[in-house]
């Protein structure tokens, strides 16, 4: 069973900086891509960026040039850097995992972590 973990949510001030992290129970690089996801209060759940097993990323538009994605294969864990945070970036923050067994696609989500930014 998978198991991912996200840590590292807070309360911070308007142009501050936050490291979200996702551990996986298992072998990150088992998934073809991991992803973090933002869901605010009334709000539908929301890509924010995502790494591939071979190691591209890719970025909603919100968040290009403020935040980066990376992994530590040692650690399997992938973790999401937030700079400069905005008060419109506050939203529980959700690890997904996307793995592929033919015919099948496995989803798994972590727990989520809560990020409050203040104006």
């Amino acid at each position: 069973q998978v198991q991912l973990m996200d840590t590292g949510g807070g309360l911070v001030q308007a142009g501050g900086s936050l490291r979200l992290s996702c551990a996986a129970s298992g072998n990150i690089l088992s998934f073809n891509a991991v992803s973090w996801y933002r869901q605010a209060p009334g709000k539908q759940r929301d890509l924010v960026a995502t790494i591939t097993s071979s190691g591209s990323t890719n970025y909603a538009d919100s968040v290009k040039g403020r935040f980066t994605i990376s992994r530590d294969n040692a650690k399997n864990t992938v973790y999401l850097q937030m700079n400069s945070l905005k008060p419109e970036d506050t939203a529980v923050y959700y690890c997904n995992a996307k793995q592929y067994a033919g015919p099948q696609w496995y989803n798994y989500w972590g727990q989520g972590t809560q990020v409050t930014v203040s104006s």
